[in-house]
């Protein structure tokens, strides 16, 4: 039997773990491997190549992904659908295990639908995918962002200043409340509920009356923003579209910055984490999990577990269908974030 890999959207601490444990799993199922260069576009341009136990030795903790990715889906391109089926049948692949987040497991469920035997397996900083607990990636993210943010607090308290942290999730929280609780931010804004920053400006200035002279506030990139009563709320994009035709976000924490200054008179600088949280070799928690993924979907193929995707629950690795995990987006639940709001001020 022979399967092909491939990684899409983007690029993930842990994507390389999961490749060399699919690869290594295969032997056991004495399954042929073939790597798809740069997600969905490798089966649309035919650029497919052996996977080996050699050429994926020594890549466990390297960031990245030795497959490259895109953002590229099928079902946009004029003909991709028929493409991807044909060289497909062409190299004779019997399943393809599809490595992304929402957009690139939307599109292997579509596929699925069209006969393309499919596992996917869940990839993102951000946590967003529903069925699965957590995603590898997301604990490598959080942990890159705290550690920013232990560094601000010294920086913040010798100057005595507001510092604004954006960090990425796009539209949820979940990489702004875990650092946040992690890193002992002040106040934390995110996606799930839109920011009024009149009560922020409040509570900043309740903790300098109070005698501290410093804050860390951290926004999520997606955080809808509402400048006063009767404004609409909004997201602050950057006024560009990516290469799925998402529109690029970014610049809320400069918008957050300077009204926070506004408002207060308070010195407020701002740090934009931006893609170096998805960079760098993944943390163990990740080359775990993602190995865990890996194995995992290999065996789903095996057991002819197609329109699937591997996931977490608990300490378990399970299957859920790929049309119930990329459905909806996975947001903070509301009580979860009331944890956060107890170390606020």
């Amino acid at each position: 039997m022979r399967i092909a890999v491939l990684t899409g959207g983007g690029d993930c601490p842990g994507l390389n773990a999961v490749i060399r444990a699919v690869v290594r799993r295969a032997q056991n199922h004495q399954f042929e491997v073939l790597g798809l260069r740069d997600g969905w576009k490798g089966l649309i341009e035919d650029r497919v190549f052996a996977l080996t136990r050699e050429n994926t030795a020594g890549i466990l903790h390297r960031g990245g992904t030795i497959l490259g990715t895109s953002r590229v889906n099928p079902f946009t391109l004029e003909g991709g659908l028929e493409k991807v089926m044909s060289n497909a049948a062409k190299h004779r692949i019997h399943a393809v295990v599809a490595i992304g987040g929402e957009g690139t497991l939307s599109a292997a469920a579509r596929l699925h639908e069209h006969g393309l035997k499919v596992v996917g397996i869940p990839k993102t900083i951000d946590n967003d995918l529903n069925g699965t607990d957590y995603t590898f990636g997301f604990d490598t993210a959080v942990s890159i962002a705290t550690e920013a943010i232990d560094r601000l607090h010294s920086t913040a308290e010798s100057h005595k200043r507001v510092i604004v942290v954006e960090v990425m999730g796009r539209h949820v929280g979940w990489i702004a409340t875990h650092a946040g609780i992690a890193g002992g931010a002040d106040v934390i804004l995110v996606p799930e509920e839109p920011a009024d920053l009149a009560a922020v400006a409040d509570q900043l200035k309740r903790r300098y009356a109070g005698g501290t002279s410093f804050s860390i506030v951290v926004v999520a990139e997606g955080t809808k923003i509402r400048a006063s009563p009767d404004e609409p709320e909004h997201v602050v994009t950057s006024g560009a579209l990516d290469e799925a035709g998402r529109v690029r976000l970014g610049g809320v924490g400069q918008f957050v910055a300077s009204e926070i200054e506004r408002r207060t008179g308070f010195e407020t600088r701002v740090s934009v984490l931006g893609h170096i949280q998805r960079g760098g070799s993944p943390t163990a928690h990740d080359r775990v999990l993602a190995s865990r993924f890996g194995v995992h979907a290999c065996d789903m193929v095996a057991r002819g577990e197609f329109g699937r995707m591997a996931a977490l629950r608990g300490n378990e690795v399970t299957s859920v269908a790929l049309a119930d995990a990329t459905r909806t987006l996975k947001r903070v639940p509301a009580e979860y974030f009331d944890v956060a709001r107890v170390f606020f001020g």
